[in-house]
């Protein structure tokens, strides 16, 4: 697996962006979302539990992906057998 460096910093950013709109779709009725958000119903007194939970785990998994890409890079099996 080829590592992109210059991934990790976007990676983080929309990890962390993620994670906030997870907590705005737990915290705010179907009524209160931002109009753009999905899920935005006007008069509607509901959660949108689900959509919390896909954007939570969207968030972490580009943690976990900009974990990956900051590893130290391997090396070819060739020069591990000197």
């Amino acid at each position: 697996m080829t590592k992109n460096r210059q991934l990790i910093i976007p990676a983080v950013i929309l990890g962390i962006v993620l994670i906030v709109i997870a907590i705005i779709y737990w915290v705010s009725t179907a009524n209160g979302l931002p109009s753009f958000f999905p899920g935005h119903q006007a008069g509607s007194s509901t959660h949108h539990v689900k959509h919390g939970i896909a954007a939570f785990l969207l968030g972490i998994a580009c943690f976990v992906f900009a974990w990956f890409q900051s590893g130290p890079t391997r090396s070819t099996a060739g020069t591990a057998a000197k």
